[in-house]
């Protein structure tokens, strides 16, 4: 297919189904500006895909992609509230400039996605073991796994880091 006819594709479902999905997810955030940009964020996911001309259900597929978005925005969301409040406990002279809080906050984004490109079961023992503290023996009996399982996905995650840290440098 070519790449007029994928643009043809893509612009005739952006302008079909953008404001009914903009609406939708404005009622699941109760924020139209948030919406909004979650909107151009689920548009920006599917762009470039040749399936979109088969689509028999497309708000089907839209609410499924968006409700992806969705996740990962209520995840960041998190991420920068736990930021926060752990920012909020420090004494006020450790206190960081606003330029230092949004480096410290477009790294964690970049780990965030980083850790996004796990396997969910990679991830979540990964977070236990680093968030949590949490022995892989535990972390092991928790998922209902075994240690040996949570060493190689310890593994995995720690190689995915390696990797990112290269990018940084």
């Amino acid at each position: 297919m070519t790449a007029a006819v994928l643009h043809t594709h893509f612009t005739d479902l952006y302008s079909s189904h953008h404001s009914w999905l903009q609406r939708w997810l404005c009622v699941k955030l109760g924020n139209a500006h948030d919406a909004a940009d979650l909107t151009q964020d689920t548009f920006t996911r599917i762009l470039g895909r040749n399936d979109l001309a088969t689509l028999h259900e497309p708000r089907a597929y839209l609410t499924t992609v968006a409700k992806g978005v969705l996740v990962n925005w209520y995840q960041r969301q998190a991420l920068e509230r736990a930021y926060l409040e752990a920012l909020a406990t420090l004494p006020e002279p450790a206190a960081i400039s606003p330029e230092q809080r949004m480096v410290i906050l477009e790294t964690l984004h970049e780990i965030d996605a980083m850790l996004d490109a796990l396997p969910a079961k990679v991830k979540q023992a990964f977070l236990m073991a680093q968030l949590d503290g949490m022995g892989y023996a535990e972390i092991a009996a928790s998922l209902g796994m075994s240690v040996i399982t949570i060493k190689r996905y310890m593994k995995q995650a720690f190689l995915q880091c390696l990797l990112a840290m290269e990018d940084f440098a």
